[in-house]
């Protein structure tokens, strides 16, 4: 795992090779190094270096959720019954449905995102959940922020 304080670590050339690959993961090299303003070998050992100190943790993609079946998402508050946290927390993991979830402090116990095809497939998620938890949930009906960087400069 990376350094605590890795983020203070990084140069401005760290920046630009990071802000290129959040736009564009499959990036090439050479372009990377183009970006920073380096040779391909001095970017290719600056990404290895980022990868070791754990700021880059993956390279992916982002899947447009409603091109591949799923043009439902809603966010899930979710508070398990008492004794129920660990079967909730791993019905949750089971259910691919949730692309992501979140374990929080609060009245809540996990904050989960859900995709799905229906509302009858959202019932059907939901109430094999209400069996172990109590459930509050919303409809996202846009999102105008996506995840993106932290800032990385100071």
């Amino acid at each position: 795992m990376g350094l605590p304080n890795a983020a203070m670590e990084l140069d401005v050339i760290d920046q630009r090779m990071l802000e290129a690959l959040a736009r564009n993961a499959r990036i090439s090299l050479k372009e990377l190094a183009e970006v920073a303003g380096l040779s391909s070998p001095s970017a290719a050992e600056r990404l290895r270096r980022l990868e070791e100190r754990g700021v880059i943790a993956a390279f992916t993609v982002d899947i447009a959720p409603e091109a591949v079946g799923y043009p439902l998402q809603a966010i899930v508050r979710i508070r398990p019954l008492p004794g129920q946290l660990h079967v909730v927390q791993r019905m949750i993991q089971e259910t691919s449905e949730f692309i992501e979830c979140d374990k929080v402090t609060g009245e809540d116990c996990f904050i989960g995102r859900l995709v799905v095809r229906s509302m009858n497939d959202l019932d059907g998620i939901l109430d094999k959940i209400t069996e172990r938890a109590e459930t509050n949930t919303s409809m996202i009906k846009a999102t105008p922020v996506k995840r993106r960087l932290p800032p990385l400069s100071r």
